[in-house]
């Protein structure tokens, strides 16, 4: 089974390709140009390299969620384009899950973090021990504040990861033993898609392409904004 991994969720964007489960190849960018004018080429030019054509493929995934809302349609809406005409699987994986698989480089705690705007962040926290991926709360969205309490509880060493890494170790860090690795191992990679999405296929959790929806957490700013408008209206009458 060949499955190509789709990562568009943050700053950097790619395409990782894996045959039966092993790696092939990954593609991956943070040049700042726009995901939609990359991430397709990106795809394309990775099986070409790889030998491989868009009817070799034969399920495709994709970060769904948490991310930023513009990079996020895009990547859905390129799996979508993969799969709708030959109605291959979809698998839409967490953003963040998918971020610790792919910086887990040894056994740890790893704390995934994305930069939500307004003093919070996207997170979630796993363990890996023995290659084993264990979950320890939810996706969701946090203030910074509350992600410190949470933090404190846990009395190993910490390892930061995603875009918001930066952000959080710069204001939690007397927060216990916070390890910030380079900056290239704590970027979302598509590799860590594939292996998120590898663990649901055997699981037999599957969408079809117009199943596949992104995961925002939270409201946009434009609907905040109208709940806040309709929420003072309802007050007023």
């Amino acid at each position: 089974m060949i499955l190509l991994a789709f990562e568009s969720s943050a700053k950097s964007a790619g395409a990782a390709l894996y045959r039966d489960g092993a790696f092939i190849g990954e593609n991956l960018q943070a040049s700042g140009q726009t995901h939609s004018r990359t991430l397709l080429e990106i795809a394309e030019d990775l099986l070409k390299t790889c030998e491989l054509t868009v009817n070799d493929v034969d399920a495709v995934a994709v970060a769904a969620g948490p991310g930023s809302f513009t990079g996020l349609r895009i990547g859905i809406a390129a799996a979508k384009g993969f799969a709708w005409g030959r109605e291959i699987p979809c698998v839409g994986v967490s953003t963040l899950e998918a971020m610790a698989r792919g910086a887990a480089v040894t056994d740890g705690v790893y704390v995934c973090c994305m930069d939500a705007r307004r003093a919070q962040v996207y997170n979630a926290i796993f363990e890996i021990k023995d290659g084993k991926l264990t979950r320890l709360c939810p996706d969701r969205a946090v203030s910074i504040e509350e992600l410190n309490g949470d933090l404190e509880k846990i009395e190993k060493p910490k390892i930061l990861v995603g875009d918001g890494a930066l952000l959080c170790y710069n204001t939690l860090s007397d927060n216990g033993e916070l390890i910030l690795p380079p900056e290239h191992l704590r970027l979302q990679r598509p590799a860590g898609v594939a292996l998120a999405a590898l663990e649901a296929l055997s699981r037999g959790e599957t969408a079809s392409a117009a199943e596949l929806r992104p995961n925002y957490l939270r409201l946009s700013q434009a609907e905040r904004e109208r709940a806040e408008r309709l929420k003072k209206e309802s007050e007023m009458s």
